[in-house]
């Protein structure tokens, strides 16, 4: 019977790995980690510190997760990495675990991390997200469903991503981005609908035609209709109580609260632009 594990990893007695796991050639694995069923990591990866990894991963070459933080807060306290199932995480991604006992840096499932992303401490990416190369999260960034992270770019510590959002490569991100929102530029800015995110979601086609027509007036709300921010938002309150303006709602509420760095703003000044600042 072919053996799964490379005779060249090295394999600490501790770490718990489904029998169905392949590993490399020189692979670390650390003692507390755990990886589950049909995972394949690859050659010159390093899995460290409290790890846990589920089903169906591919983890490529050079790839390093779960190694203590970059953080100069981090005291050697017992902080984990969570990962879901049918990740790709590519060649050089690195993914250190959390800064204080028991906080976690999480991915969930179904994402792609591409060549050289790091994610740094308390991250958390949500499911079927893209990451392009080189892509760098700083510590407690949050990314929802979905969305597309173009290569090359930075996003500021404590900022988030909306659901079915996109960035452009190359873009400064230093405040939280929109649901359903395309943003591209340094300084960033909305530019418009993520309109063809919004036609792959796989929404059902007796709804699609309601959900656009919700999601463009709230767009012409937010960004076209010269409104103060504060109004902007109220007369957002008065749309239709469908699922994805409510969630762009709360998450623009989110955003304006204290401790926020508030919303990367509109391709075309409006009046009292400096609410969708930085607090």
């Amino acid at each position: 019977m072919k053996t799964l594990i490379h005779p060249t990893a090295v394999i600490h007695p501790g770490a718990e790995l489904h029998p169905t796991v392949q590993v490399g050639p020189y692979a670390v694995i650390g003692e507390q980690v755990k990886v589950g069923a049909e995972t394949v990591i690859g050659a010159h990866a390093v899995l460290e510190g409290l790890t846990e990894i589920g089903a169906r991963n591919q983890i490529f070459p050079g790839a390093t997760i779960g190694l203590e933080p970059q953080d100069l807060k981090y005291d050697g306290g017992l902080s984990l990495v969570k990962i879901g199932d049918g990740n790709r995480i590519r060649e050089y991604v690195t993914i250190n675990r959390a800064t204080r006992t028991g906080e976690v840096t999480l991915i969930g499932n179904g994402n792609l991390l591409m060549a050289y992303v790091h994610v740094a401490h308390n991250c958390v990416i949500e499911d079927s997200v893209v990451i392009s190369n080189a892509v760098a999260l700083a510590g407690h960034v949050h990314i929802e469903s979905r969305a597309v992270i173009g290569g090359v770019l930075g996003i500021h510590q404590f900022v988030r991503i909306g659901r079915l959002a996109m960035v452009g490569g190359m873009s400064r991100i230093d405040r939280d981005v929109p649901p359903y929102m395309l943003v591209e530029g340094n300084p960033a800015r909305v530019r418009s609908l993520n309109l063809v995110g919004l036609k792959r979601a796989g929404i059902a086609e007796a709804e699609q035609g309601r959900v656009f027509q919700n999601l463009k007036k709230a767009f012409r709300l937010l960004y076209r209709s010269g409104l103060p921010h504060n109004q902007a938002l109220e007369q957002l309150d008065l749309l239709a109580d469908e699922e994805h303006v409510q969630h762009l709602r709360q998450f623009l509420r989110l955003s304006q609260m204290e401790g926020r760095r508030g919303c990367i703003p509109g391709s075309r000044p409006q009046k009292n632009d400096e609410l969708w600042a930085i607090n």
